[in-house]
């Protein structure tokens, strides 16, 4: 709320009228007098609050310039804050391309050692191979050197005899004598040559042949296994076999005694069915001699049919007597005792009369 408009008022001038006021209206009237009071009295206090007002709107006023003065500061650190962060990214940003660089240089510098390393190596190689070489030569070079010394003495005595002879020799005889020597020499290296490479081809030859002997032997080996190994087989089954028919023979016995029991004992079936047959003849069925085994069971089965038919029948007749005597007997003793009955009922009668008339 702005108080700038408002006019400022001079205390002083204010007292001044209102004690004018307050003397003329008290002279008028005392009612006044106290309106006058209250009114100079609000007005007092109008002007206190107006120059309280006045305090707050300066302060107000320094509070704002302050209020800009330090949001400026405030804009101004932020400016050189966002210049500081821009800074610092750019250095980030640096020091990341610097590490990626490094990278990339320590990557490259790796490879160029591990190449470096695999060259060494293979110079350290090549070095050893070449050194190997060196003293290889160095041990042909000695022993050539030593062929050499030893040959000499043979030059010597070369030498020696060329001196020894006479002057023809020496011109133009001596390339005529030495080339066929030296021809020979060379036939005879070139032959020894082809001995030394056919004794070779022979010498391999000779390898493959004890190589396929050893394979021969090996499969001759293998051989003899299998078959050795098929003799035990057919032995075990030879065994088996002879199990087998020792069974078979076994069993055949059995079966021969079985069937000699069966014979004995169908002869003996059929002479107890013959003696049976003369027991139980029956005249009806013929003769006994032209009669067969089944002929004389169905005659011992009608006899024993006629004997239990007969039995049967004689059982019934005792059944029948026996019943007619018991029927008799029990006829007997009812007669017995209806007769006791009749002749004990007068004696009743007289005794029941007696007890009345003795009452």
């Amino acid at each position: 709320m702005s108080t700038s408009s408002l006019p400022a008022l001079d205390p002083v001038g204010v007292e001044k009228r209102n004690i004018f006021v307050t003397q003329s209206e008290q002279i008028r009237s005392p009612g006044k007098v106290q309106e006058t009071d209250l009114k100079s009295l609000k007005n007092s206090q109008v002007v206190k609050k107006q120059e309280e007002l006045n305090e707050v709107d300066v302060q107000l006023a320094v509070k704002r310039q302050e209020f800009n003065n330090r949001s400026e500061v405030l804009a101004q650190r932020r400016s050189e804050l966002e210049t500081k962060q821009q800074q610092a990214r750019e250095k980030t940003t640096k020091f990341e391309r610097f590490v990626a660089e490094n990278e990339v240089k320590q990557r490259t510098a790796l490879q160029r050692c591990e190449a470096t390393r695999e060259q060494n190596i293979l110079k350290q190689r090549e070095i050893e191979a070449l050194t190997e070489e060196l003293e290889h030569l160095r041990a042909r070079k000695q022993v050539l050197t030593q062929r050499i010394a030893n040959f000499k003495i043979y030059e010597e005595y070369l030498m020696k005899t060329l001196d020894h002879l006479p002057s023809i020799y020496h011109d133009s005889g001596y390339e005529a004598v030495v080339v066929p020597i030296l021809r020979r020499y060379e036939t005879l290296s070139t032959t020894r040559q082809e001995l030394l490479q056919r004794f070779k081809k022979l010498e391999m030859e000779v390898k493959q042949g004890h190589q396929q002997l050893r394979t021969i032997k090996q499969q001759h080996s293998i051989r003899k296994l299998m078959a050795s190994k098929e003799v035990s087989d057919l032995q075990t089954d030879t065994e088996t076999l002879k199990e087998k028919n020792m069974k078979a023979e076994l069993n055949l016995t059995m079966q021969q005694d079985a069937c000699r029991e069966m014979v004995v004992e169908t002869q003996r079936l059929l002479m107890a069915i013959r003696n049976l047959a003369q027991q139980c003849y029956l005249p009806a069925y013929g003769p006994l001699e032209s009669m067969k085994e089944l002929m004389m069971m169905d005659m011992v089965k009608e006899y024993i049919l006629d004997m239990a038919d007969t039995e049967k029948r004689g059982r019934r007749k005792m059944e029948s007597s026996l019943a007619t005597t018991s029927t008799a007997a029990s006829t007997n003793q009812r007669g017995k005792g209806s007769f006791k009955s009749i002749r004990n009922k007068p004696l009743l009668k007289s005794s029941s009369r007696k007890s009345e008339t003795s009452d």
